[in-house]
Parts: C-alpha cells; sequence; structure tokens
C-alpha cells in the first residue's frame, strides 16, 4: 500500500509540473515562441502540454508565461526595427545655426524609432559629396539637391522615383508647388525658392552719389563705372565664372537675358546663335569686362568667393540668392545694402524674369529606408514646417498654404517679394540633361570671348554646337 500512495503521489507531482509550464518536455523547442499570439493560443506547442489544459481548465491561464515571449516580439514589429536616416544638405550651413537640427529633433519626437544624422555642408561640398555617392551608389539616403543635377542623377539612376513613394504613403500632392519631372515622374521637390535678384551697397552707392540702385542696363553700367575705385580695391560688380563650378553662367550671365523675357532656347532646344536677346547681354557684360569695373579674379571665382568679396565692402553690386543674407548679416552687422530687380534692356516694359535656385529634396535610389526617407520629406513639405522653414531661410515657401513670416518682418525680405510679384521665377538650365556640363561648356566659350580669344559669333557658335551633343 506504501508504495502505491508513493507512485500516486509522485503522479500528481508530475501532472502539475507539467500543467503549470515548469517541465521541460513542454516547450522542446524554441522556434516553437516564434508563431503570432493568435497562432500560439489555437495550437499548443506538444499534445502533452495540450491534455493537461485540457483535463484542468483552472489551470489555463498558467500555461500564458510560454506566449507572453512571442507577444512582444509581435508587437514591437509594426515598429520596424530602429532607423538612422542620414540626410546630406548645405541648408544647415546658411540657417541660423542649430535650427535644422532643432526641426529634425521635432520630426524625431513625431516618427519614434527614426534618426536623422545630418550631414551638413557648404554647398559646394555638398555636390561634390553627392555627385561622388551618386556615381557609387552611396548617397545618403535623403538629399538635398539643385534642380540642375537632376537629369544626370536621373540617368545615373541614382534618385528613386518619389512618385511611386508618394503613392505608396497615399499623399495628396496638391499642396506641391512644384515638382522637378522627367518622362511623368517626380525626382525632386523644392522645399525653398530662393530668387537671386541684385544686392547693392548702399554706403558705396551713396559715396558714388547714386540716387538710387540702377533700373536699366545702362543704369547698371554707369553705377558700375561710378563704384569702381581700383586704387582702393573697391568695384562696381563682381562676376563668378569658375569652370569648377559653373552657376555663375546661370545666375550672373543668363540671368540678364531672362531678366529682360529673353530666352536662350527654342522649343527646348539651345538657341544661341542669331539670337539677340543673348548676343545683346553677352555684349553688355563684355563692356564692363573691358571698362575694368568687374572685380579681379572672375575666371577663377566661385560663388562663395563673391559673396565674400559683398560682405566685405569691395564690390558695390551682386547678383546673389536671397539664402545669402542670414550668411551677410551675420558675417558682417554694419553692412548696409538693399535689394532690387535685375535691370532690363532700355525701353522693356515687360515683367522681369527673376533667376531662381531651389532647395530641393529627394531620396537615394540605393537608400534601404524609403518609406522613411518620405515621411521626413513629408514633414518638411507640410504646411506648419514648410512656413517655418521659409522664414528661417527666407525663401519662398515650397508649400502653396505655408506663410513666410518675414514679409512683414524685414524690409529687405519685402522689397524681395514685391521683386517676385512683380516678375516671373526663370531658370533654363532647370532639367536640361546634364545642365551643370552645359554651363561649364557655356563658361569655356565665354571666357575666351572675354579676354579677346575669339568673337562672340565664334563663342556663340562653339557653345551651340557643344550644347547639340548633349541634346540628340
Amino acid at each position: 500500500m506504501n508504495k502505491g500512495v508513493i507512485s500516486l503521489f509522485l503522479a500528481i507531482v508530475m501532472l502539475a509540473f507539467i500543467a503549470t509550464g515548469c517541465g521541460a518536455p513542454a516547450t522542446p523547442e524554441p522556434p516553437a515562441a516564434e508563431p503570432a499570439v493568435k497562432e500560439a493560443a489555437e495550437e499548443p506547442a506538444t499534445e502533452e502540454a495540450a491534455e493537461p489544459a485540457a483535463e484542468e481548465p483552472a489551470e489555463e491561464p498558467a500555461a500564458e508565461p510560454a506566449a507572453e515571449e512571442p507577444a512582444t516580439e509581435e508587437a514591437a514589429e509594426p515598429m520596424g526595427e530602429p532607423v538612422t536616416l542620414e540626410f546630406a544638405q548645405w541648408w544647415g550651413v546658411e540657417l541660423p545655426e542649430g535650427s535644422l537640427r532643432d526641426m529634425m529633433d521635432e520630426f524625431e519626437a513625431q516618427n519614434p524609432g527614426i534618426t536623422v544624422e545630418l550631414l551638413s555642408a557648404p554647398y559646394a561640398a555638398t555636390r561634390q559629396q553627392t555627385v561622388a555617392g551618386a556615381a557609387t551608389g552611396t548617397m545618403a539616403d535623403v538629399v538635398g539637391l539643385d534642380g540642375a543635377w537632376v537629369n544626370d542623377f536621373v540617368k545615373q539612376g541614382a534618385l528613386a522615383n518619389l512618385s511611386n513613394l508618394m503613392s505608396d504613403a497615399g499623399y495628396d500632392d496638391s499642396e506641391l508647388a512644384a515638382q522637378i519631372q522627367l518622362d511623368g515622374s517626380t525626382y525632386m521637390i523644392p522645399v525653398a525658392n530662393f530668387v537671386y535678384p541684385v544686392f547693392v551697397n548702399l554706403d558705396l552707392l551713396e559715396q558714388a552719389g547714386i540716387a538710387s540702385p540702377p533700373s536699366t542696363r545702362a543704369e547698371f553700367a554707369a553705377a558700375a563705372e561710378q563704384l569702381t575705385d581700383a586704387e582702393n580695391n573697391v568695384y562696381g560688380w563682381v562676376l563668378p565664372l569658375s569652370v569648377e563650378q559653373p552657376n555663375g553662367i546661370q545666375n550672373d550671365v543668363m540671368s540678364w537675358v531672362w531678366a529682360s523675357g529673353g530666352s536662350m532656347l527654342a522649343d527646348g532646344q539651345p538657341n544661341l546663335v542669331g539670337n539677340e536677346d543673348v548676343s545683346s547681354a553677352m555684349e553688355f557684360i563684355k563692356g564692363m569686362y573691358d571698362a575694368g569695373v568687374i572685380a579681379p579674379g572672375a575666371f577663377a571665382m566661385a560663388e562663395p568667393d563673391k559673396v565674400e568679396e559683398f560682405v566685405n565692402g569691395r564690390v558695390g553690386m551682386m547678383v546673389d540668392s536671397l539664402a545669402h543674407i542670414n550668411l551677410i548679416r551675420e558675417r558682417n552687422p554694419d553692412l548696409n545694402f538693399a535689394i532690387t530687380a535685375l535691370p532690363a534692356v532700355e525701353g522693356y516694359t515687360g515683367p522681369r524674369g527673376l533667376p531662381y535656385a531651389s532647395w530641393g529634396i529627394g531620396v537615394a535610389e540605393n537608400s534601404e529606408h524609403q518609406a522613411e526617407a518620405w515621411k521626413l520629406i513629408e514633414f518638411l513639405m507640410s504646411q506648419e514646417t514648410n512656413s517655418k522653414l521659409s522664414s528661417l531661410a527666407h525663401a519662398f515657401p515650397g508649400n502653396v498654404n505655408a506663410t513666410p513670416d518675414y514679409v512683414e518682418t524685414d524690409e529687405s525680405f519685402a522689397a524681395a517679394f514685391d521683386v517676385f510679384q512683380n516678375g516671373y521665377l526663370a531658370n533654363e538650365f532647370v532639367g536640361l540633361p546634364v545642365a551643370e556640363e552645359l554651363m561649364r561648356q557655356y563658361d569655356e566659350q565665354f571666357q575666351l570671348y572675354l579676354d579677346d580669344g575669339q568673337t562672340l559669333d565664334e563663342a556663340l557658335a562653339n557653345a551651340q554646337a557643344a550644347w547639340m551633343e548633349s541634346f540628340q
């Protein structure tokens, strides 16, 4: 009898261990914890574990610990693994210090699990890094873009199709002021738009006896001559023509064509030869170059150098982006300057084309986090964030419903806004194939013309021939 009692007692103890899940045979293999909670509840891990549960319903809750670990894992899955987005741009350098980081902190708070690493560098360095990344498939997840780069990057397969990303996210693009497209698909969205008006040093104008900023080409040339004091290293105008960074052709040369309603294209094709709009603008610049009123070193000068000359009071006038106002004020708080429209040819009464550039944004095709990258773009293009960004950058917003506050609080930007309202945005290089190379090709021929190495007709013919190879 004692042996029977002992056997019965041992059997009860073993059943209790099995029912409470403490026995090793209940979960013999770790993979049994992988299925979702629902599946774990419907299909016990083993028949042995299931039978006690059927005999003793009161013990069922005790079996739940085996399902707790899978439940935790499944709850975390929708959030995904933590993601770090690299965001390469030049904006952080030109915005008030720390302001872009503050926006990224706000984005991260709204999107737990996504961290943004800012890769901020000056425009030229950002361009070099982005070009290298496009060639090697190592672009940052989110990239700041100049419209002139887009065509090349798309042909390299370096940029993701934003139309697809917007569709996947169910995004309504009706609030976007513009989209840069190729073959019907969007690859860049302008986040902030910067016009290139004329900056004038009011103190130098006053010293030269010039009552008001020039409005026509003739007035501009006359003012440049009056402002020039070569003995004291002061010049009327500054012209950046570096072939390494040839955007001076876009912003400082062709802008004179657009300011008088002209065009360098005809039906989307190069139209340089026999184009009076182009030739008259080139002759105008050549006249100032020969007169010695343009700051020395133009052929090697890039855009940052131009701004440096103006900041230090060595030039009286420059064509430049509104994006640099913060930089100018920071570098020289005492500089007294004003903003005006680019002068037009005498007798022109139509709206003036206003050169512009954008802080564009895109997503790298090589990014493993394109959905998260789109979330960052959507955040930057939201009405609230875009209003804040355009206000800080003193730019025109990329969201049609965004309203920058600078129009009512800053006299210089109010003037720029008036220039914008009375003109139209003009930049014919945006979207052209190898746009930057087109600028470089024109730059090379234009320098030869300025330096008397060839005639204007030869320069335009050579530039057009080079351009046509890219359009065929």
